[in-house]
């Protein structure tokens, strides 16, 4: 049978159903006995081994990698002359020597052990070597030579290490528990054996495999770094603090007040090009991207090819690396201190393909500063960014493994990406007060009401010949003829910039602002990058924030949740002193005044009926958390809701709860922005949609300033209507958003294991993670009880999506057959696939309902999973 079933793009299609079946019955056929194999479809990449049930239900859900026509990791043999006397594989495990292995991850990590390196335009010429790189080379060269004890033909020293320290940091074993264990295979193997005796000896082991980092003292009132020209200094010239800590004069050593982490880049980005996997990867967006109306990565976006077109030299070698940066801040203590906060600093490249970019393995931290830096992020940003100037300018020689060849390796970075309070750090522009939109600046529309600064003029957006801009008892009680706010280029930021003086960084210094300054705190240190103020996209709007706060700001306002709500006495008396909506005016009765209950939020009654109706949805597992937990029926508000529970809320349940509970007039516009939310985050984008919702979001804000008091619109509310623009210019949303960090800064936290010392416990986990994850990488086949941990280590592997990425064309297909892949797929609380649900579904194309409350569908054909169970059409 042909094989062309694996470039089917429609994976419920005959032809690639009958293909899974082929693919099944070769891999039982060659090894009936086996229970595990390589799963080859487009997240696994033959990495991880499942079962085969597993695995087809994988390829259905997945896809099949499309390259991968010829099964040799399956022990199907390659077609051709050097193959036709091999020896046939009847173990679909095959074997593999460690030993082996490990040879090859030191020489991924020291390629100049190599032959030959072919110079670019040069003869056969060798690699310089460093005298201390070297000694490192032949330590690891020595352990991985050295048996075990002697006569262990299966392990050597270095295999054992890396094999025990992969255990340690996936099951997150302490040191004490490793040192522990480690005596007691020592002490179970022959008295000769060649074992380090604890952890300590074992890390020394595998220093060679290891980046490293550097120790950079830093001012106590965070002014400065004693870096540089200024490394000898003892104490600051800004501030006069001393560099060291008051200690007994019989102390030798003396002790920094702080001290900043720097991981150097350079031999991070070397080392993508040291295992032939991700070598070739990095040339994924030149090379093998499909360049149509779909944005399904960051190089689809306007801004990646205007870059391109600006700086053509650097988009000429496809090897250069994109980066993005990100930062937040973290409380490694949990509840034992409220005050204290860790902020590290990652970069990401983007030339990896979608399937492998923003995943932890190839995320690099860069920065760990030891606390909140505020506006002197930029003093701890000076090594990061001067490392950047000349990854820029001169670029750093690296070998390419998948070529042979020598390059000169250069990389730039294309945006930031941060939360709200990170923004204003980053960006020089404070996102507080009556100019906090970012994008906006000075242009933005903001006044006073009910206590606080809230942002309005969202008619501005609309034509300028539109009917509702002369309209003013409906809105703010003005018309509306201004022109949408201006967009400002990175060169005329830089020369507004560069007119105004700054004060010095550090706690001691005034932070009274100038009003010419605006909302500008500092000069953002990458203007110092010779492309920063060339690029159209410089800092992101996080959108998992956004929409939890725009959640928070919407239903704590439709349910009257007190301390939630913005419809408060104070708004009240904002509409009457604007003259506006006199039926949301205060009831004064003789000489008391009470707050009626708005149209636009739900009765008690109504209230208790959504909120029961919230809890009695169960979602597949892996799907979202277990929300019915976050809901107080009885005291009619919702508490501990995270960041993705707010997410499958707003884009699932909250357009449906609400669709006979509120006025028509309320419930359209919720609904268009539930509909926002979904085509937005998307894994793929489609620039006629990105219009479509850019005009979408307008109406939207223009139908809420109808109905809401102006309290209601926070800056959250307001930036929305940039959300679209940005997509254009970057592509999806799930390469700039804050999800992939959060759950970083989650591991990191748990790796802390002296208290005392989190930021040495953060960072010394994170070295050992890159060495380890490094030996993954580049190990190509694995032993099956060890490839669970590559290639990443720490912690489990993370739960994939319940649901399909292609759904039966229509509801003819046979649903039997189509259901044999999916073993997993229902609830287990659920009814089996035979039986009618009886709860309620939810339609995952539109976010339709199914259930004991009625039927409201979209009408697309297979679009509702559980109806495709159930042998029912959506």
């Amino acid at each position: 049978m042909s094989r062309r079933w694996i470039q089917n793009p429609n994976r419920c299609a005959d032809e690639y159903l009958d293909g899974i079946e082929e693919f099944i019955e070769f891999a039982r056929r060659h090894n009936p006995s086996a229970t595990r194999i390589r799963c080859p479809c487009r997240r696994c990449n033959n990495t991880f081994w499942e079962t085969i049930e597993n695995v087809g239900f994988h390829l259905v859900r997945n896809g099949m990698i499309e390259t991968y026509s010829i099964w040799n990791l399956h022990v199907e043999q390659v077609d051709h002359a050097s193959s036709s006397n091999a020896p046939r594989v009847d173990n679909v495990e095959p074997i593999v020597d460690p030993n082996d292995q490990v040879m090859g991850i030191i020489q991924d990590a020291f390629p100049f052990a190599s032959t030959n390196i072919n110079q670019e335009g040069e003869d056969d010429v060798p690699t310089p070597i460093d005298s201390a790189e070297f000694e490192q080379y032949e330590k690891l060269l020595k352990n991985a030579n050295q048996e075990l004890y002697p006569g262990c033909k299966s392990f050597s020293v270095l295999t054992a290490i890396v094999e025990l320290m992969h255990g340690k940091i996936k099951y997150r074993m302490s040191n004490l528990c490793f040192d522990y264990f480690l005596g007691v295979f020592k002490r179970m193997l022959p008295t000769d054996n060649c074992l380090p005796k604890d952890h300590k000896h074992a890390q020394k082991v595998l220093h060679g495999l290891g980046l490293g980092y550097e120790k950079i003292h830093a001012c106590k009132n965070n002014c400065m770094l004693f870096y540089k020209e200024h490394e000898t200094l003892d104490t600051c010239p800004i501030c006069n603090e001393s560099r060291f800590k008051m200690t007994s004069q019989n102390r030798t050593t003396k002790i920094p007040q702080k001290v900043m982490r720097y991981l150097p880049l350079k031999p991070r980005l070397q080392r993508l090009y040291m295992s032939t996997h991700t070598a070739t990867d990095m040339r994924w967006h030149k090379e093998k991207r499909v360049d149509d109306d779909v944005m399904r990565h960051p190089a689809d976006g306007e801004a990646w090819k205007e870059f391109d077109q600006t700086f053509p030299e650097f988009a000429a070698d496809p090897r250069n690396v994109r980066l993005g940066l990100a930062t937040d801040g973290f409380n490694p203590y949990g509840i034992l201190n409220q005050h204290h906060s860790t902020w590290p600093i990652f970069a990401f490249p983007y030339n990896f393909p979608p399937w492998k970019c923003m995943k932890k393995e190839y995320m690099m931290m860069t920065v760990l500063i030891t606390e909140d830096p505020g506006r002197s992020i930029d003093v701890y940003l000076r090594p990061l960014v001067d490392e950047l100037k000349d990854l820029w300018t001169n670029g750093v020689r690296t070998f390419d493994k998948s070529t042979g060849r020598m390059f000169t390796l250069r990389a730039a970075v294309m945006w930031t990406v941060n939360d709200f309070p990170a923004y204003a750090m980053v960006s020089g522009w404070s996102t507080k007060g009556y100019m906090a939109c970012p994008v906006c600046k000075e242009d933005v529309t903001s006044g006073w009401h009910a206590g606080k600064v809230c942002y309005l003029g969202h008619r501005r957006w609309l034509p300028w010949d539109h009917e509702w801009r002369e309209k003013d008892k409906e809105f703010d009680g003005n018309t509306e003829h201004r022109l949408r706010p201006r967009e400002w280029s990175g060169d005329e930021i830089l020369e507004q910039l560069n007119r105004l003086d700054f004060a010095p960084f550090g706690k001691t210094v005034s932070r009274t602002r100038p009003s010419t300054h605006l909302n500008w705190t500092h000069k953002p240190m990458f203007f110092e990058l010779p492309y920063w103020s060339k690029l159209k996209l410089r800092h992101n709007l996080d959108v998992m924030h956004v929409e939890k706060n725009v959640f928070d700001t919407l239903v704590g306002t439709i349910l009257d949740i007190e301390g939630k709500t913005k419809d408060t006495i104070k708004a009240r008396l904002d509409l009457e002193r604007m003259g506006i909506r006199r039926g949301l005016w205060m009831n004064r009765d003789s000489d008391k005044a009470r707050r009626d209950l708005a149209f636009f939020s739900m009765k008690p009654n109504d209230k208790k009926e959504f909120l029961k109706f919230v809890s009695s949805v169960k979602f597949p597992d892996g799907y979202a958390s277990n929300i019915a937990r976050c809901v107080n029926v009885d005291g009619g508000k919702f508490t501990g809701l995270k960041s993705h529970d707010c997410h499958v809320f707003m884009q699932r349940l909250l357009p449906v709860g609400i669709r006979h509970l509120l006025p028509e007039d309320v419930v359209k516009p919720i609904i268009l922005l539930s509909r926002f939310f979904s085509q937005l985050t998307a894994k793929t984008l489609r620039r006629t949609d990105m219009f479509q919702l850019r005009h979408d979001i307008v109406q939207v804000l223009r139908k809420f300033e109808m109905i809401f008091p102006p309290a209601f619109f926070t800056s959250m509310m307001h930036v929305m209507v940039h959300l679209p623009e940005e997509a254009l210019l970057a592509g999806p949303v799930n390469y700039r958003w804050m999800y992939p960090i959060e759950r970083l800064l989650g591991e990191l936290k748990k790796s802390v294991r002296n208290r005392a010392k989190p930021k040495g416990s953060i960072v010394e986990a994170w070295v050992q993670y890159e060495s380890l994850t490094f030996c993954g990488i580049s190990a190509v086949s694995l032993p099956a009880a060890a490839a669970a941990s590559y290639p990443g280590a720490i912690g489990p592997r993370p739960r994939r999506r319940w649901y399909p990425r292609a759904l039966p064309p229509s509801p003819s297909s046979q649903p039997s057959r189509f259901l044999r892949f999916w073993p997993n797929l229902l609830h287990r609380d659920s009814p089996s696939s035979g039986d009618q649900f009886r709860h309620l579904s939810i339609c995952c194309h539109c976010a339709s309902i199914d259930g004991p409350l009625g039927s409201w569908t979209c009408g697309v054909p297979g679009a509702c999973l559980i109806s495709v169970i159930s042998g029912a059409a959506c």
